[in-house]
């Protein structure tokens, strides 16, 4: 696997000083606000360049594990007052950061390795991720961050949000819960050009329809879901906040470790066999975790840290989420997506054991010691099977700017 040797993720106190900066070198066409706290105090920041009354909105750090966002968000924010162009009756609002306490245990701004990026890992549980609050939890137990961004969205009443997303290896692909017609072209380009695979079967987007390769539209509310188990919906998440002053959502995820496994649409000679292995190796690999977990100190009762709760969380997903891959049929029998799924199977039990690693180093030293070797191995055999190249900051960067400026281009040709 390639090291990281250009440049790394910016951290969030370096994102509020150079929005700082901008906002000070350019004071009739940037401002610098808080719009809210987390739940630790930590205040979010909301960068605006214009002034038009028609808005795009840019939310990075939803997830404190997909650190791609901080950077592009800048790099916006600095185009946009570069390029008037772009300010052409449009105004442009960045969110610095979504969750700056989940940022704040994510501690691996510029990792080498999957195993290194692992080691200071941390994404929190579904009820406690700022989009994802509202799909689990009823309105009046809403995360302060939830609050702070549905205010902005209620506020701003922006006819395009976008939410900036990545992964650590895979692919790049879009989620829209509108269409953008037009929007395909362009982001393949931009991927090809920088060579960035299109994830055409992103397990995220099982079932879903698509507008282009890698461009996927959310389903009608009925639809069935591909993973049942799963209590998450992503009609219920903060991206559907801003349909109701009559404007969508698009979600632009980018890899930080690059594989061509995931843009392969050939048939798979077996998925549904497929389906059946990844399961049975999701089961397992769980297992060894929660064993560690139930031996250790302190014992699976003992919820009490955020890295402890998302390790719990995670795990507590795996029974559903296996007997979804055997007794749901496929949502796409293509390699792409067998390979996505794949990813998928091996992200969840890698994750809880990192995290678990982490929350019981200053109580269980054999316990953690037992964890840190799972997360060597599975993370040394995930970029082996995927053959993971890694994707430089800057071309990840570049390409979900691209993809944010081409969004914001063709969605504002339909919008009223």
């Amino acid at each position: 696997m390639s090291p990281l040797r250009e440049s790394r993720y910016p951290t969030v106190a370096e994102l509020v000083f150079s929005a700082r900066a901008l906002a000070v070198r350019r004071p009739g066409l940037c401002t610098l606000r808080e719009v809210g706290v987390s739940r630790a105090g930590r205040p979010l920041h909301l960068l605006s360049v214009g002034r038009a009354r028609r808005a795009v909105l840019v939310v990075a750090g939803a997830h404190a594990n997909e650190p791609a966002g901080g950077g592009t968000l800048l790099a916006l924010a600095r185009r946009a007052l570069r390029e008037p162009e772009l300010r052409d009756g449009v105004s442009w609002h960045f969110l610095l950061c979504a969750d700056p306490d989940g940022a704040s245990l994510h501690v691996t701004p510029a990792p080498r390795t999957l195993y290194d990026y692992h080691l200071g890992f941390f994404r929190p549980s579904g009820p406690e991720q700022p989009e994802w609050a509202p799909s689990v939890l009823p309105p009046d137990r809403l995360p302060p961050e939830t609050r702070a961004l549905t205010g902005v969205i209620d506020e701003l009443r922006p006819y395009l949000q976008v939410s900036l997303h990545g992964t650590e290896l895979g692919g790049s692909w879009v989620q829209l819960t509108r269409d953008v017609p037009g929007l395909a072209e362009p982001f393949a380009k931009s991927a090809a050009q920088l060579h960035i695979p299109v994830e055409t079967g992103a397990s995220d987007a099982a079932g879903w329809p698509a507008s282009g390769p890698g461009v996927h539209v959310m389903p009608a509310p009925e639809a069935a879901p591909a993973y049942p188990s799963l209590t998450d919906d992503a009609r219920h998440s903060t991206w559907y906040h801003v349909h109701r002053y009559g404007g969508m959502t698009a979600v632009i995820e980018v890899p930080m470790w690059a594989s061509d496994l995931v843009d392969d649409p050939a048939p798979h000679p077996a998925p549904d066999a497929a389906m059946h292995r990844l399961a049975e190796r999701l089961l397992r690999d769980a297992g060894e975790v929660r064993r560690v977990l139930e031996a250790a100190e302190p014992g699976p009762g003992d919820t009490g840290g955020p890295l402890l709760r998302a390790a719990v969380w995670g795990l507590e997903l795996v029974p559903g989420l296996a007997a979804d891959l055997v007794r749901t049929p496929p949502a796409d029998g293509t390699r792409a997506y067998v390979g996505s799924v794949d990813a998928f199977a091996r992200r969840v039990p890698l994750r809880a054991a990192a995290m678990l690693r982490r929350a019981l180093s200053g109580t269980d030293a054999g316990a953690a010691a037992r964890l840190e070797r799972l997360v060597a191995h599975w993370s040394d055999a995930f970029a082996t099977r995927f053959r993971a190249r890694w994707v430089p900051v800057e071309h990840q960067v570049e390409h979900q700017v691209r993809a944010v400026v081409a969004a914001a281009h063709h969605a504002r040709e339909q919008s009223p």
